[in-house]
């Protein structure tokens, strides 16, 4: 027996998670290898999952933990055999298979990497998704021309675990870094991660409703949409980019094709689910060497399993700054 968060729907529709003991033979048995889990984490994906709002868990009873790292148990792959540390992101897990949020987790081998060289479990999750999908950004910017020395890049939600992240990774990188954040109680810990410049939510909440406004940003990466994100694209520099990867404000975009069109604006839509594994290596070997671990460790709040409940309400109403690390055995 083991111990898992065990999300369930009664015949009314309610929705309710719970902390229970569960037997092995409960796992999806079509995984190839069975992980002891060590950490998980919370992404905003997750609190959807716990409450079971937004429509991502389709079936009932289940696990959700869109990410966890831990050590291989068993396996019928020869990739990975037991004692071997992994990595997984993605994949839909947590949402349509059984995740993280449980001591054990059997998955399918193509979804896991190793444990990259110099990371702990523990690290691994304190960058997590959010950070795994910061870095992605990151690197599409590069892609896209992004160098140090321009205007700022601006980084939306910066508070929360993909900003975080996303924060410290391009002050490290040599960029001045302009952090949106709706609780100024956070500017001293943006400051702390590298930002240069705070900007206040309210400064960004609607379009002024030209297509074009003055260029004050060489980049961003968006966390939130919705119109923040049309404003933002109205201030890009000639030539500059949008990372996109997430929707706090909203899936709609009520914009004009003219940033495109005169200033050659790029939106980047990053998807951090069904990566192909080259990616995820290289996404990888990147933060091990352009995230500074001091100011990882200094954004982590740690967890247990029986915080979980709790911990879903309160991603999906903006009460969690930095990176949640779970650890599902304490």
């Amino acid at each position: 027996m083991f111990k898992a968060l065990i999300v369930d729907k009664d015949p009314e529709g309610a929705v309710s998670a719970q902390i229970q003991d569960i037997s092995e033979d409960r796992l999806p048995e079509d995984g190839d290898l069975t992980v002891a889990v060590d950490y998980s984490t919370v992404n905003y994906k997750d609190g959807l999952c716990i409450t079971g709002t937004g429509g991502l868990v389709r079936t009932f009873p289940h696990v959700p933990g869109i990410d966890f790292a831990g050590t291989v148990e068993s396996s019928d792959d020869p990739r990975y055999k037991p004692g071997d540390k992994v990595v997984l992101t993605g994949w839909r897990v947590g949402e349509i298979w059984w995740g993280g949020y449980a001591q054990k987790a059997r998955v399918k081998a193509d979804w896991l990497v190793p444990l990259p060289e110099g990371l702990s479990t523990k690290r691994a999750m304190a960058v997590g998704t959010a950070g795994f999908t910061a870095m992605l950004s990151v690197l599409a910017l590069e892609a896209h021309g992004l160098k140090p020395g321009g205007a700022p890049v601006l980084v939306t939600g910066a508070a929360g675990g993909v900003g975080s992240v996303a924060t410290a990774i391009l002050a490290k990188l040599g960029y001045e870094v302009a952090a949106v954040t709706g609780r100024p109680e956070t500017s001293d810990y943006l400051k702390d991660l590298g930002a240069s410049q705070i900007v206040a939510r309210e400064e960004l909440a609607e379009p002024s409703g030209k297509p074009l406004e003055k260029e004050l940003w060489s980049g961003c990466i968006d966390a939130v949409g919705g119109s923040m994100l049309a404003k933002v694209l109205t201030q890009i520099c000639y030539g500059g980019s949008v990372a996109a990867v997430g929707l706090a404000g909203g899936p709609k975009l009520p914009t004009t094709v003219i940033p495109f069109l005169l200033r050659g604006v790029n939106l980047l839509g990053i998807d951090s689910v069904m990566r192909p594994t080259a990616d995820r290596l290289a996404a990888w070997d990147r933060i091990v060497t352009d995230l500074p671990f001091d100011k990882l460790d200094a954004m982590v709040v740690d967890k247990k399993l029986g915080d979980l409940p709790d911990l879903g309400p309160a991603i999906l109403k903006g009460q969690i700054r930095g990176r949640v690390v779970v650890d599902v055995n304490a």
